[in-house]
């Protein structure tokens, strides 16, 4: 018998008896029945309440972080005693740890954070909480007492990065400190309750080589986009929510050379580089009164006076297109940058109406020509049925054939079917096509084997 059920007593069948007689009166359709008070919770509640009461918060910053988890220990295990509630070892010392996430952590979420399988954490409100491990969504048995309590664990996480969401705004984007990204939404916008959406990041970054194992591609094309980057070539990654695009330009971010200065621009900073120099700029929401606001846009147009030798945009999605094709245009060669699309040829046409979106009343041939002459590969990434994330497309952009971009594919991933446990079946292609920036690489030193393009 689990602790929530020792400390309901006869509710715990008794709800169920009349759960099942419900049912037999089928379909006499039946209202939703309130949700009564979880003890465990109320208890948990209460010890934290009265902890908070206790602990001088103003000298919480001047102690290490051991020696603070070992007074709250001290004083929650006084605070249960008094209780007078009977726990067993095993139940009490899950009290305890619990009070420590709620007091140090983020709550029930701290559980869920410290598990390296879980991509994705989604919170449908305080008793709908959802993980998603190697590509597949499972809920899970973590809730949040109410609203408030999950509203409380939201705010500390957006007080740390200077965000904030209330009624005047009430969805805001944030991250946490290894990196994951954080989206929030709440009421009057969410009917249900709070949702907070994490996208985690894993303690240890994946490397080329992790890719390979996980079969996201192979070991030639691997070596064309190390040769690319190398030989600084712009790069667009493509691909749906989910599939993989920061990763593989976070994987592909090593083969940048030590002795060149980065600039990296995002939404929320959630690129993770490894060289030495590297400035990372981040956009701000407007303030209370709406001003203050600095865009994607303005951080691009900012970064072209840093005499950078790479701008990475983590993500490009709105006007800040047009500076970042003229600076990839203009003399900073091997930048990357990603984009939501379900195809190479897609990613270029919504490519081409961010540029549109800037105000500056181009033609759409000029647009094109800039795009043809900016970028040199695109990468199309997928997030198959299975779960599995693969590298669908590697296309050139090989120039304009009348008013169309024109472009090759090099390599692709061609499915074959599904077994019988649902995995996706298929193969990795080369198209037999020597792409034109093969040049480039030779002229970097970069020496590819004649066999890499191969079908």
């Amino acid at each position: 018998m689990t602790l929530k059920e020792r400390l309901m007593g006869d509710k715990t069948s008794e709800w169920a008896a009349k759960e099942a007689a419900t049912k037999r009166k089928d379909p006499i359709p039946v209202l939703k029945k309130p949700v009564a008070p979880d003890p465990y919770q109320e208890l948990k509640a209460r010890i934290h309440r009265k902890l908070v009461e206790r602990l001088d918060l103003s000298a919480l910053n001047e102690i290490g972080r051991d020696r603070l988890e070992n007074e709250i220990r001290v004083v929650s295990e006084d605070l249960v005693d008094k209780e007078g509630v009977p726990l067993s070892g095993a139940d009490r010392n899950q009290l305890i740890v619990d009070i420590l996430h709620e007091t140090l952590g983020l709550g029930p979420l701290e559980p869920l954070l410290h598990d390296p399988d879980i991509s994705d954490i989604l919170v449908n409100g305080p008793g709908k909480v959802y993980v998603e491990k190697f590509g597949k969504l499972e809920k899970t048995d973590i809730v949040f007492r109410n609203d408030a309590h999950l509203m409380q664990v939201i705010d500390r996480i957006i007080s740390k990065v200077g965000r904030r969401i209330d009624e005047g705004s009430p969805y805001v984007d944030a991250r946490l400190p290894d990196g994951s990204r954080v989206n929030v939404i709440i009421p009057p916008l969410a009917l249900d309750g709070p949702v907070l959406s994490i996208r985690r990041f894993g303690i240890e970054y994946l490397k080329m080589n992790d890719l390979l194992s996980f079969a996201s591609l192979t070991p030639q094309m691997a070596e064309v986009l190390e040769g690319a980057v190398k030989a600084r070539i712009n790069i667009l990654i493509s691909g749906g929510t989910g599939s993989g695009k920061t990763t593989l330009l976070n994987v592909m971010s090593e083969y940048i050379p030590n002795r060149e200065r980065v600039v990296t621009i995002e939404d929320s900073a959630e690129l993770h580089l490894k060289q030495e120099h590297v400035v990372r700029l981040e956009t701000r929401p407007p303030n209370i009164e709406g001003k203050g606001e600095v865009t994607q846009r303005n951080l691009v147009r900012n970064s072209l006076r840093m005499r950078p030798d790479r701008i990475i945009v983590g993500e490009v999605r709105g006007a800040e297109a047009l500076d970042m094709l003229q600076a990839m245009n203009t003399g900073h060669d091997g930048s990357i940058s990603t984009i939501h699309a379900n195809s190479a040829r897609d990613s270029l046409a919504r490519l081409e109406t961010m540029v549109m979106m800037a105000g500056m009343e181009l033609p759409q041939r000029a647009i094109r020509e800039q795009v043809a002459s900016a970028i040199g590969i695109v990468i199309q990434l997928a997030r198959l049925s299975d779960g599995a994330r693969k590298i669908v497309s590697i296309q050139e952009i090989v120039g304009m054939e009348g008013d169309v971009l024109s472009m090759q594919e090099i390599f692709h991933f061609k499915i074959a079917g599904v077994s019988e446990d649902g995995t996706v079946l298929g193969e990795f292609k080369a198209n037999g096509i020597w792409p034109k920036f093969a040049e480039r690489l030779e002229q970097a030193g970069i020496h590819l084997s004649p066999k890499t393009f191969e079908v």
